[in-house]
């Protein structure tokens, strides 16, 4: 029978610091035998660590003012299921502008539900992150503005559908949905 108790010593000082340690020993390795290989794999780490940062950074840096600024009520008010049309454009242009991986705003969505956010709202503004207004004109030298002015419009449509679904199927109960 295994007794858990608190270690203090080094192993548990060291304990969070095992993994980044693992891999600095790796690649120590790795240098040892190729150092080439290895410096390209490291400016194409650090390439995926800063574009990975950014938006961790500002997703973070967003759930703090969220918690410290934002009341149960105003995010209920602005986005929970009486917010009405102001709330589906304020989480369509939010999912729009939004940047970075979408798991980096988990948290954030997470934050928005228990103040009283809708699952409505919040499917919108995941929905609405694939359009990208910095691509638009990319998309209209490659495909004309027909093309992209349909595609936006659809992608619109398939956002606020699958908000629609979403919300319908109450999957935070019915105070949330």
């Amino acid at each position: 029978m295994r007794t858990d108790k608190p270690s203090s010593g080094w192993s548990a000082r060291l304990r969070p610091w095992r993994f980044p340690l693992v891999c600095a020993a790796l690649y120590a390795g790795a240098f040892l035998l190729d150092p080439e290989k290895t410096l390209r794999a490291l400016r194409v780490c650090g390439t995926i660590f800063l574009q990975l940062g950014l938006p961790m950074c500002a997703a973070l840096a967003m759930m703090v003012l969220l918690n410290r600024f934002l009341s149960p009520s105003l995010a209920s008010r602005l986005m929970g299921r009486e917010a009405g049309p102001g709330g589906l454009v304020l989480s369509a242009l939010a999912g729009i502008v939004s940047m970075g991986p979408i798991y980096a705003w988990y948290p954030l969505f997470t934050t928005l539900k228990d103040k009283g956010a809708s699952a409505f709202n919040i499917a919108n503004f995941m929905c609405c992150r694939s359009v990208k207004p910095v691509l638009v004109p990319v998309l209209v030298g490659y495909f004309g503005w027909r093309f992209t002015g349909l595609f936006l419009l659809l992608t619109l449509a398939g956002a606020l559908l699958s908000a629609v679904c979403v919300g319908l199927a109450r999957p935070f109960g019915d105070g949330g949905a």
